[in-house]
């Protein structure tokens, strides 16, 4: 009788101790950004004909504040994003102003990346604005991943309709997302690689965003360094600040 027992018992435990989609999908969000981050990259933007290459330096707290420093090229040197909650500053040194990006430059490209301002912006979260399912697993560069499908609410704030995220099970790195329009078209695809120790987390170093309908046409993002929970406070993030950051 006990024997009987203890199966039922250990089939409640694994239930119990079971990860949810929603758990998963807010780990692999969490994983990157932390309660404050600050870190150097360079973009490489790809195009069938020329390649071109920024570095940036960025500073993040939380979802709603952050600040991107362009170092190069020296054309844009000096340019300054600033996300504070739902609004986007750009700051151009070369004419010394602060600018406001109004709502219709929101799905403009950023820079001439495959990124648009509204990406920057990301008013939508990947864990409250969406559904949440494990639909399989599957391997990734070697990687064992859980596939999630995540469907967007009705009535909520997002750009894409559904996303497919694979999120690798070791370090709940998200290994490639597909992203689709409202009406199940795929859009875009995200990949990450260059699987390395960052900050003290086990991160991506590299990341490339691949529009599926512009052959050619491909942002890579390359994490040089990245620091977490720096200790930024909500006032750094300012437009007076935005034009003493080097």
């Amino acid at each position: 009788m006990k024997k009987l027992l203890i199966i039922p018992l250990l089939l409640i435990g694994f239930l119990t101790n079971a990860q949810t989609a929603r758990e998963i999908i807010e780990k692999a969000d969490e994983l990157t950004r932390g309660l404050s981050s600050q870190g150097e990259m360079t973009m490489q933007i790809v195009r069938p004909k020329w390649t071109r290459e920024m570095s940036l330096k960025s500073w993040t707290m939380g979802t709603e504040y952050s600040l991107i420093l362009i170092t190069a090229p020296a054309k844009e040197k000096g340019t300054v994003f600033l996300k504070r909650e739902k609004e986007i500053w750009n700051w151009v040194p070369s004419i010394e102003r602060t600018v406001k990006l109004p709502p219709s430059m929101m799905m403009q490209s950023w820079m001439g990346t495959d990124l648009t301002n509204d990406d920057l912006v990301k008013e939508s979260s990947i864990v409250e604005d969406y559904t949440h399912e494990i639909e399989k697993d599957t391997v990734i560069d070697g990687r064992e991943c859980w596939k999630l499908i995540l469907t967007a609410k009705p009535d909520a704030p997002v750009v894409w309709g559904s996303i497919n995220a694979f999120v690798d099970k070791q370090n709940y790195i998200q290994m490639r997302s597909e992203f689709y329009d409202e009406d199940g078209f795929l859009v875009n695809v995200f990949t990450a690689s260059d699987i390395k120790e960052m900050g003290g987390r086990t991160l991506a170093g590299r990341l490339e965003i691949i529009p599926v309908d512009k052959e050619g046409h491909k942002t890579v993002i390359i994490q040089n360094d990245i620091q977490f929970n720096t200790g930024i406070e909500k006032d750094f993030f300012t437009t007076n600040q935005m034009k003493r950051l080097k």
